[in-house]
């Protein structure tokens, strides 16, 4: 006489044969992995600085663009008196522009009341705010600490140049931009600065 099966498989584990070989990792072994995965990290890590200063690199560039293309705006739409300015020197603890023409702490855009003989805002309104990014070398061809726009959003003066460098690096470093600004407001980005010319 055979016995059906049960209707309702039993829901006990089944246990394990004490001679079957153990599931998963020691301890041991986990930590092994983890060292030499640790060891290849630390091979690997001084290869991706270049991929890092590339990308700040851009992240500047970008943003000084934008910039530009706001500050211009802005100035048509209330009939001039806007100026791109750099921020100080040891504001915020950002020490990278400490010449007249280091922007290298970032910029801001303001709309100034009026500005007065020599190129100076009054009673400025901060508009936007640009912080550069860690270790950037921002510097201005030539023009100063000021970029004044008039109400057609043209450059007052002439053409602007901005070489942005990862810094303590050359303008020959692979990873360098030249931003040219012409006095009619076209800006270019150029992989070997200094911008000669807008």
């Amino acid at each position: 006489m055979q016995s059906l099966p049960s209707p309702c498989p039993s829901r006990t584990r089944p246990r394990r044969r004490p001679d079957a070989p153990s599931r998963g990792f020691t301890a041991v072994e986990l930590m092994v992995t983890v060292a030499i995965l640790a060891i290849l990290a630390a091979l690997a890590a001084p290869s991706f600085n270049p991929l890092i200063e590339r990308w700040r690199v851009r992240q500047t560039v970008e943003g000084l663009q934008s910039s530009l293309y706001y500050a211009r705006s802005e100035a048509i739409k209330r009939g001039g008196n806007v100026v791109v300015q750099k921020i100080p020197n040891n504001t915020d603890g950002c020490t990278t522009a400490p010449g007249t023409n280091d922007w290298g702490c970032g910029w801001q855009v303001l709309a100034c009341a009026s500005i007065n003989p020599s190129g100076n805002c009054v009673t400025p309104t901060e508009l936007q705010r640009f912080d550069a990014p860690a270790r950037m070398q921002i510097t201005r061809t030539s023009g100063g600490e000021a970029i004044t726009l008039n109400r057609w959003g043209l450059v007052n003066g002439t053409w602007i140049g901005m070489s942005v460098v990862p810094q303590n690096k050359s303008i020959s470093d692979a990873a360098a931009r030249g931003v040219c600004v012409s006095s009619g407001g076209r800006i270019r980005v150029i992989s070997d600065p200094p911008c000669t010319s807008g």
